[in-house]
């Protein structure tokens, strides 16, 4: 078995040591970064995902293969050259929304959305609306990622899609929405581009959103 299907393997696992380890190899070894993300890590996240949505797993096992994936791009990305680019699928910034200490949820969902290859800026817990609108203007993602784990702060993702189209930016980025007590049907009430029911759903709908196949 080759050092990528290994770090795959591990990575798959959870076996963050032994991809600690296999990513110092392949770095030691020559290997291209890009190639350690993307067929090491990225395909290792792929394999999680869909036993995930197969219920072959559940979210603990889901987190401990994206623990030791980071683990793994800690130690791979200060090896990445001037001339090599990693291939990105999407920039996304997260957060939890105003009012909200949860982060769990949202959590897995960027540590998922990096194993697929994205560009994830998570702007944490009880995040005020002006603060997402400024990421957005700063950061020029394709996504914007709210998180809700209360009924009584879900109005407040009503409000940064507000504050978006008063700055200009509304449709200049995707707004996917998410967390227990979401639905489809509020999602579409306040005009939402996607709603995701977990973390494997975000990256399924970022994908389709992006005409991305699998």
């Amino acid at each position: 078995m080759s050092i990528l299907e290994n770090i795959k393997e591990a990575t798959i696992r959870g076996d963050r040591d032994n991809v600690v380890e296999l990513s110092k190899k392949a770095i030691a070894e020559g290997l291209k970064v890009d190639d350690i993300i993307q067929k090491g890590f990225i395909a290792a996240m792929g394999v999680v995902g869909d036993r995930f949505k197969k219920g072959e797993i559940f979210v603990p096992e889901m987190l401990i293969a994206a623990r030791a994936m980071q683990a793994g791009l800690g130690i791979v990305k200060p090896y990445l050259t001037g001339d090599e680019k990693v291939t990105e699928l999407a920039t996304v910034v997260l957060g939890t929304v105003k009012g909200d200490l949860h982060d769990i949820g949202k959590n897995l969902v960027g540590m998922m959305l990096e194993g697929a290859g994205c560009v994830v800026v998570d702007l944490g817990n009880n995040v005020a609306p002006e603060k997402f609108v400024n990421a957005v203007r700063e950061h020029k993602p394709q996504f914007l990622g709210l998180s809700s784990l209360l009924t009584t702060t879900m109005p407040g993702m009503r409000i940064v899609l507000e504050k978006l189209e008063e700055a200009s930016l509304r449709q200049q980025v995707k707004v996917l929405v998410g967390g227990a007590p979401v639905t489809q049907k509020f999602a579409d009430e306040i005009g939402a581009d996607g709603y995701a029911s977990n973390a494997s759903v975000a990256v399924d709908k970022i994908k389709e959103l992006l005409g991305v196949s699998e």
